[in-house]
């Protein structure tokens, strides 16, 4: 029986990004620039990280749980790791058991020789692509699905690495972007959709793959392009060559990478992600203004929204709450009395900023509403006159099949419940969302969202899914084959 895990005590809601991939070809320290990558995209999982390289001969591989700064702390590890190409993975935060077998970037020694593959998205057909490759023999070492396409790969019988990675992509469904390192090249690819980001960069002579821009300007590399939906880049000594062997497709690119995960330094299809989140206050001040004294954020990801609300709306920014940043998923367990602490353990308010005053207290999104009622019960508590609460996107009433560890929809609170109820639950004067079409006015589309043709991936502020639900729909458990407790 699929056994599913118990939440952190001290677990916010929020939903987790499943990694970040980064992969660099010619510079003979990429390992090391590789760890620099990782570092940056840290923001993108926290449970665990992984590098494997490659010196023209053989494969170095290091993986381990916890942070980067943790997994790659000893000389020694590095120095292991050595070779003029390298790719390398942060596994997301969530919850349970954590097991290094599914730990990427995985490593497997085929006819064509040895691959390594990291992989960040969701295939919405691992369960039943799975379950055939077991039926024909195939013995999985883990609960990833990133291990299909590793079967799908040695199985195929295309000509050369590239060719039998595209084939097994043609195989299954999904929302991904992947860097696989053979023992001529790394190789880049995106979904046909491209709701998983992945761009292109380069540094001096080497040319590198990532998550997000951020990972470049930490090696000062220089961003060249995205990776379009679609597109294979096949990297090696002659350079970067692109193929397109899938159809054509309108993008649909993850509208929430705007809203929360993308760091705010990033530059995230064309726009800069901290000014399309100020864009995003401002939209929400214009329709659901309040009067008010100060604007708040929740700290951290409330911010820039916040800056952009106040200015729009012409009120004071303060930060009324405070964060600790010292405090991760490790801290010791408390005991059950006083459990009910967890949230100061993270946020403390500043009185001074709140006492007597009107507050807008502006947050990027609202799950399951726990931590949000804590909040504001602690902004109350300050001494505030009036809590006014505006969420910088609009409501979650869906749950992410698409590489989001996202709450169950039974547990998001805007699925059940409507504003006012929320407002009572939450224990706010007034609540108000950013609308879809307010959002996709900051995201650069300023005629909004088109009936019909959405630009982005909305899925879980819509229900709208652009990429097939295979195993939900044939009754499979809808939740990711990735997040599976460990069976043992």
């Amino acid at each position: 029986m699929t056994r599913f895990p118990l939440r952190h005590p001290f677990d916010d809601g929020r939903p987790r990004e499943e990694c970040g991939v980064f992969g660099i070809f010619g510079t003979q320290d990429a390992a090391a620039h590789t760890a620099l990558g990782l570092h940056a995209l840290q923001h993108r999982g926290q449970e665990s990280a992984g590098i494997v390289a490659f010196d023209g001969a053989q494969f170095h591989v290091h993986r381990d749980l916890g942070l980067v700064s943790d997994v790659f702390a000893s000389d020694t590890v590095m120095e292991r790791l050595k070779g003029h190409a390298a790719i390398g993975h942060n596994r997301y935060a969530t919850t349970g058991a954590t097991v290094l077998r599914n730990v990427q970037p995985i490593f497997v020694e085929t006819g064509m020789g040895g691959l390594a593959l990291a992989h960040n998205g969701n295939l919405t057909n691992a369960h039943s692509v799975r379950r055939e490759l077991v039926e024909r023999g195939a013995i999985f070492q883990s609960t990833s699905d990133t291990e299909i396409i590793v079967h799908l790969v040695a199985l195929s019988g295309m000509d050369d690495m590239a060719g039998r990675l595209i084939d097994a992509l043609g195989q299954v469904v999904g929302a991904y972007s992947l860097v696989a390192l053979t023992d001529t090249a790394i190789i880049g690819v995106r979904d046909t959709l491209g709701v998983r980001p992945l761009v292109l960069g380069k540094l001096d002579g080497a040319h590198v793959l990532a998550s997000e821009t951020c990972a470049l300007d930490i090696m000062g590399a220089r961003f060249v392009r995205d990776i379009e939906p679609g597109e294979v880049v096949v990297i090696d000594r002659d350079g970067p060559r692109s193929f397109k062997p899938f159809p054509a497709r309108r993008s649909r690119f993850c509208i929430f990478e705007y809203i929360y995960f993308a760091r705010p330094d990033s530059r995230v299809e064309g726009r800069n992600a901290y000014e399309v989140r100020k864009r995003m206050g401002a939209e929400l001040a214009r329709e659901s203004g309040v009067p008010a004294d100060v604007v708040v954020p929740v700290p951290d990801s409330g911010v820039p929204a916040a800056l952009g609300y106040a200015g729009e709306a012409g009120l004071p920014f303060a930060l009324g709450i405070v964060r600790n940043h010292y405090v991760g998923r490790t801290f010791i367990e408390p005991a059950q009395n006083i459990r009910h602490l967890g949230v100061k353990l993270k946020h403390n308010a500043n009185r001074a900023e709140l006492e007597g005053k009107r507050v807008v207290l502006l947050d990027d999104s609202i799950m399951r509403g726990t931590t949000s009622t804590k909040i504001v019960a602690m902004v109350r508590d300050a001494g505030a006159a009036e809590v006014h609460m505006r969420i910088a996107s609009p409501p979650n009433t869906h749950s992410c099949f698409y590489g989001v560890d996202t709450p169950s929809r039974e547990e998001l609170l805007a699925s059940h419940m409507d504003l006012d109820e929320m407002a009572g639950f939450i224990g706010v004067d007034s609540l108000a969302y950013l609308t879809v079409d307010g959002l996709y006015r900051a995201a650069g589309k300023p005629e909004g969202r088109r009936a019909g043709q959405p630009q982005y991936c909305d899925a879980c502020l819509t229900g709208e899914y652009p990429v097939p639900l295979v195993d939900r729909d044939g009754g499979f458990e809808a939740r990711q084959l990735s997040l599976l407790d460990d069976p043992n």
